[in-house]
């Protein structure tokens, strides 16, 4: 697709945005070298791929769909340069079968996948430049982290906190804007090492042994790019909530299960954790099941074995390798008796030929813990990994829990020191050892999630079976805290074996039943978190809790309830967020609830809905409500003496919470940030964090530095500022509520407006993921849920969940009667936009979101709406609030662009952006042919393809 005769626009490394694969770009600084230096490398590269991709679609498809591909790159580079007009563009196609247009889609979406290999390429080369220049390490690397540390004063007791209750949890989410199927995935990270060892051949020396090395790998590429043609892009049937559990796991397998636990051995002695594992994966897919009627019990069982499968293979690898490697002799070293009776521990067998030998003491002691755990996986029938070729004799012990494996990991590590053999203590040795500590023999946490609702209905069915009550449903809320604090003082299950249960009964306790057998399985951390969505009240929170007594993972007792799994209200809304304060403080309140958080260690946890909260109030209303929630949060914890541990289920794009985590969780307020957090990493956004080693780690680290920082630095800096700050942010809130809730709840055209100019009914009825679209039929925005609302406007490149109101609340406040001098009045916002982290991040993301945005295009999506006089009016009035919040973004900071404190992305925005442009158009057009009912399958697959291309080149649209 590149023209070498043409200078071919490429991509720039993305520093610190949100479109960027990781939280912590290096931006292209002018040193060591100039700025066109700096990104000649990443325009090569886009230039090679891009020619590789175009060779093969002129060889494949032919010569007439290669030029068809080159006209509208071309085209459309024209118009981004106001050269052409966007109806030439569409004209290309306009008379073309859906048959025809597929190949064009395929191209521009292969392109933008090959696009996102060279920037994280180009990222990865920048890191080493800027370190091997010895340049300080940037915002988000640990070690920037640990000087900060180190040069600041710290509580004595506040450290102590944080060391002993410091947690890091990215969790794993499946959502529809990650389409790609795991063939290519896989031949995406193939390109991506291809290409990494391309580049460092190029910066060697070009003997001839290098430059036929070179030719060979780039063959390589191209057989790779061919693959990718030749391979379907998205599945021909709607994914199974399996399908998304695997998706998920393959990411342990490509990268976190071995750059999480060398991660964790560095915060253990530089922070000084002793053997905690700080950072720890959890995941919903399998066990959330709000709204998707998919997740049974055989779901959850499925998810948690095959996690558990994976880690059990790694660990076999890795024993393997260990073994292989300590072939000390005790003829050559003395070895410890303990190491001794660990070697001596099982009956021989007779097959075990090196093992066995006297002379080699640590390979048998590591042949022990092999069979110890071959033992402990073929016992367990029920995992799919009881497969797994025995290495030992049937009566061998099988491990207990992880614990037991990790005290043979240190007996065989003190050994080695004891030897003098410090340096074989790591890397195999230290790396499983603190596998043990982070993965347990589960690998993740999976949590549960449901809704109130479900709740509520289930119980009303249980308690009449059981005579408990006739109907729970009708009881009022202090009734039902006290129905629920009687039945939760005893262990005494409602049900006996024969009940009769209705559909979703028996289904919600299938999936109870699931999950205590995972526990039991695979110990308590496999299922550690429930999560009540819809969560408003106190009886909302506590009903769970009689679900989970039913299957044994509650344990009733007046005095001192126990129960491994935690509670944790979900705040979704605004209203939801402001009266989160009050249900933890009733909550607390009561005894039996305060003695089960005493129980668990006096942790509580609160998820906090950054979607929801958006849908309902706007990007402005929705920020400062999680901003106020969480310091009154806090306060609320704090009265009754427990630990607050925050979840925040943030999605790709800003207006999910999405944008850079670790400026995101600096701009927390003071004490939201109690040394751990969990955090969701959904969508396109787990691909472009956590596919490759380097970008995984970086990211990691990003998550751990900024929590650490959050905890214990003074980060938000407004001092004795801060009340005339939260002032002026509440007021600000205000009006951008009200002036989001004039368009999108209160203007009687704008669900038609929005189910017609997006691609909203298309999510629904492709086969995009596992969960429906919407609750419901869409008649309002509270019926759809929060991906499908924030995907279908980045689709259509309005992007309006990451700013609409924003502009007309700045400006109302900035010209407010009676209030004052405008011009002072904009100095305030200016002053605390330079100091408060919280208004910075927000307004940051905010132009980076709108960057993205390209009213002009919205407008051909506008002209879907049957309506045109609704569609026109609506697209006008989207377009008029745009400029004005783009003026008075541009006011507030001080900015000639949106992006001048982001150069490197404006670069990617100006340059890659026009490739997005064919999609776009095209997208329109068969979204006009399938409403007219056009039947062709190829229309479906084509809309399919664009929505997928899309999100692959946004890369944070969900």
């Amino acid at each position: 697709m590149a023209d070498s005769t043409q200078p071919d626009p490429t991509p720039s490394d993305p520093a610190r945005s949100d479109t960027a694969s990781s939280d912590t770009a290096l931006s292209e600084t002018a040193q060591p070298d100039s700025l066109e230096e700096a990104v000649a490398p990443l325009r090569d590269d886009v230039r090679f791929l891009g020619a590789l991709l175009g060779d093969t679609v002129r060889e494949q498809a032919g010569e007439e769909v290669f030029d068809l591909v080159e006209t509208a790159r071309r085209t459309a580079f024209a118009v981004r340069r106001s050269h052409a007009d966007r109806d030439e563009v569409a004209a290309l196609f306009t008379d073309l079968g859906a048959e025809q247009i597929i190949p064009v889609i395929r191209a521009f979406s292969l392109f933008a996948l090959l696009a996102n290999v060279a920037e994280d390429l180009h990222q990865e080369r920048r890191r080493r430049i800027h370190t091997a220049a010895g340049e300080p390490a940037p915002d988000g690397d640990l070690e920037a982290t640990w000087s900060r540390l180190a040069g600041a004063e710290h509580h004595p007791e506040k450290l102590e906190s944080v060391r002993a209750t410091a947690r890091v949890s990215p969790v794993l989410t499946a959502h529809p804007t990650e389409t790609r199927r795991r063939t290519v995935f896989e031949v995406t990270r193939r390109v991506h090492a291809l290409m990494r060892r391309r580049d460092a051949l190029r910066a060697g020396s070009q003997d001839r042994v290098s430059r036929a090395e070179t030719a060979d790998i780039e063959l390589d590429l191209r057989r790779q790019v061919l693959t990718l043609w030749q391979t379907a892009i998205i599945r021909s049937e709607r994914p199974r909530i399996e399908d998304e559990v695997l998706s998920g796991l393959q990411y342990h397998e490509a990268t976190l299960l071995d750059v999480i636990p060398p991660l964790n051995a560095e915060i253990a002695e530089r922070l000084g954790t002793g053997a905690r594992a700080v950072v720890r994966p959890g995941s919903w897919i399998g066990g959330d099941r709000d709204g998707n009627p998919y997740v049974t019990g055989d779901v959850v069982r499925f998810a948690t074995e095959r996690a558990a499968e994976l880690l059990h293979g790694h660990y076999t690898d890795q024993l393997r390798r260990l073994e292989r490697e300590l072939s000390l002799s005790a003829r050559v070293v003395r070895v410890p008796d303990e190491l001794r009776e660990l070697a001596d521990r099982l009956p021989e067998v007779r097959d075990e030929v090196t093992a066995t030998r006297e002379d080699v003491p640590f390979r048998r002691a590591v042949r022990v813990i092999r069979r110890r755990l071959a033992a402990r996986v073929v016992s367990s029938s029920s995992s799919p990994a009881a497969s797994s070729p025995a290495i030992g004799r049937d009566d061998d012990e099988p491990y207990s829990s992880p614990k037991e494996m990790l005290a043979d990991l240190d007996t065989i590590d003190s050994a080695l020191a004891a030897c003098g053999s410090d340096l074989l203590r790591s890397p195999r040795l230290r790396d499983l050892r603190w596998a043990l500590r982070s993965f347990g023999f589960h690998l993740q946490a999976l949590d549960m999630r449901q809704n109130s609702e479900s709740h509520e209905e289930v119980l009303t069915e249980l308690f009449a079976l059981a005579g408990v009550s006739q109907d729970y449903s009708a009881l009022d809320e202090d009734s039902r805290v006290e129905l629920l604090l009687r039945e939760l003082s005893h262990d005494r299950p409602l049900l006996g074996p024969r009940a009769e249960l209705s559909e979703l009964a028996a289904k919600e306790l299938g999936v109870m039943r699931a999950a205590a057998a995972a526990v039991d399985l695979l110990g308590a951390e496999v299922v550690p978190h429930y999560i009540v969505s819809m969560c408003g009240s106190v009886s909302d929170l506590l009903e769970p809790a009689i679900l989970l007594r039913e299957v044994g993972l509650f344990s009733g007792d007046p005095e001192e309830p126990r129960s491994s799994v935690r509670l944790i209200p979900l705040l979704e809304t605004i209203d939801d967020l402001a009266a989160g304060p009050g249900i933890l403080d009733a909550a607390l309140a009561i005894p039996q609830f305060r003695a089960l958080i005493r129980a668990q260690g006096d942790v509580l946890e609160v998820m906090l809905g950054y979607s929801d909260s958006n849908k309902d109030g706007g990007y402005l209303a929705a920020n400062w409500a999680l901003y106020e929630a969480e310091r009154d949060l806090v306060d609320a914890a704090d009265r009754a003496g427990v630990h607050l541990r925050y979840f925040h289920g943030r999605g790709g794009a800003v207006g999910r919470g999405g944008g850079n985590s670790y400026d995101a969780i600096l701009a927390q307020p003071p004490g939201a940030v109690q040394g751990a957090l969990r955090i969701t990493e959904q969508g396109e956004v787990i691909s472009a964090k956590y596919s490759e080693p380097g970008r995984a780690r970086r990211n990691l680290e990003a998550l751990v530095a900024a929590t650490l920082e959050a905890s214990l630095l003074d980060v938000e800096g407004l001092g004795d500022r801060a009340e005339e700050a939260y002032g002026v942010m509440a007021e600000l809130a205000g009006l951008g509520r009200d002036a989001y809730a004039s368009l999108v709840h209160h203007d009687d055209g704008f669900i038609e407006y929005f189910t017609s100019s997006t691609p909203l009914s298309e999510i629904g009825e492709l086969n995009i993921g596992s969960r429906p679209a919407s609750r419901k039929q869409t008649s309002t925005v509270d019926d759809l849920r929060a991906i499908p609302w924030v995907l279908s406007w980045s689709q259509s490149r309005v992007m309006l969940p990451g700013w609409f109101g924003v502009g007309t609340a700045l400006r109302d406040w900035v010209h407010r009667e009676g209030t004052g001098d405008a011009d002072e009045r904009l100095s305030v916002l200016r002053r605390l936009y330079a100091d408060w982290p919280f208004l910075r991040t927000m307004l940051s993301n905010m132009a980076q979101v709108m960057a993205k945005a390209d009213m002009d295009l919205a407008g051909r999506y506008a002209a879907l709406v049957p309506d045109a006089e609704v569609g026109r009016r609506i697209h006008g009035v989207i377009s008029e609030e745009f400029d004005l919040t783009r003026e008075m973004l541009l006011a507030v900071t001080g900015n000639e662009t949106l992006l001048d404190d982001n150069p490197a992305l404006a670069r990617s925005v100006r340059n890659r952006f026009p490739y997005l442009e064919p999609l776009n158009v095209l997208q329109v057009e068969l979204l006009r042919r399938y409403r007219a009912g056009d039947e062709d399958p190829a229309v479906r697959t084509g809309i399919q393809l664009t929505m997928n291309g899309l999100a692959t080149a946004l890369r944070n649209s969900g």
